[in-house]
């Protein structure tokens, strides 16, 4: 186990910037950064973005100098790196595709939604999760298309997101509401889109919700991830609630597993069952132990 640092090359907010990665865990990664006095903030996935002042404290505390390609090389072969399609910022040009194909000739209101999705705020509830959503619905749904109010629902269900649980899902719903009826769509449609949009707070669709139980399927598929993706999943949730200190946020995740944990069903189609639930109960019980 090794954590490697390179040298400070990186131009941002007035200054150079390095990168500090593991070999091995980012739990290992996590722990040296609070040892050195990194803050969570600086985490990006896969890494730590350190200013170049602290890169002599940096191998004082024990990280390894390496060039830069070197670095991403180790990071490559530790399976942890996030590949750039995954990263947030360079999803603008996909995701706005996709919705020009959803709702045509509403560009603008497309660059709005993009705009909320990519707060500098959001780490987990970011582009990366909508797309997430987003190709999980393609999945769950071919060699059909989704429904149209199925996608619009994703495209709404987290664009107001403060980290307050309910609270999110009413405003992001009331957005659709406001949003879509500009936009000239049908008042049935709308009301199906904040429906569904509102129905992500508890993922619970009623039986015979064939659209809601597509959604909150595609919604809950990064619990089923593997554990190199959930162990990021993890990190950018915590990210999320940076504002909330660690004992309140432990409390919190744990009985947010537990209320997951208690879903019956966790995921509703067959189709959902057999890709992710056998490896989110795994991840979600090793949570809690």
């Amino acid at each position: 186990m090794a954590v490697y640092v390179d040298p400070p090359l990186w131009p941002a907010h007035g200054t150079v910037f390095s990168h500090l990665v593991s070999d091995t865990s980012l739990e290992e990664l996590h722990a040296f950064a609070d040892a050195a006095g990194i803050p969570e903030r600086a985490f990006d996935g896969d890494h730590y973005d350190v200013p170049e002042r602290r890169y002599q404290d940096l191998l004082s505390a024990g990280a390894i100098p390496v060039e830069a390609r070197i670095l991403v090389r180790k990071l490559i072969a530790s399976g942890l790196r996030i590949p750039a399609r995954q990263r947030s910022v360079s999803l603008t040009v996909p995701l706005l595709e996709r919705w020009n194909s959803t709702l045509p000739g509403h560009e603008e209101l497309g660059f709005e939604l993009l705009e909320r999705w990519g707060e500098d705020h959001r780490k987990y509830h970011s582009r990366t999760h909508l797309l997430a959503v987003l190709e999980a619905l393609d999945l769950l749904s071919e060699p059909r298309t989704p429904a149209h109010s199925v996608t619009l629902a994703a495209w709404f269900h987290d664009a107001v997101y403060e980290g307050i649980a309910g609270q999110d899902e009413e405003q992001s719903a009331r957005l659709a509401e406001d949003r879509l009826a500009i936009a000239g769509l049908p008042g049935p449609v709308i009301d199906d889109v904040a429906r569904l949009v509102r129905l992500t707070s508890t993922h619970s669709p009623e039986p015979g919700d064939h659209a809601g139980a597509l959604l909150c399927d595609a919604d809950l598929s990064v619990l089923g991830a593997e554990p190199a993706a959930y162990a990021r999943y993890l990190a950018a949730v915590r990210e999320d609630y940076a504002h909330v200190s660690d004992a309140d946020f432990a409390a919190g995740r744990a009985a947010v597993v537990r209320q997951l944990l208690a879903l019956d069903p966790l995921f509703h189609s067959e189709r959902a069952k057999s890709l992710w639930l056998d490896a989110a109960r795994r991840n979600l019980e090793a949570e809690l132990s």
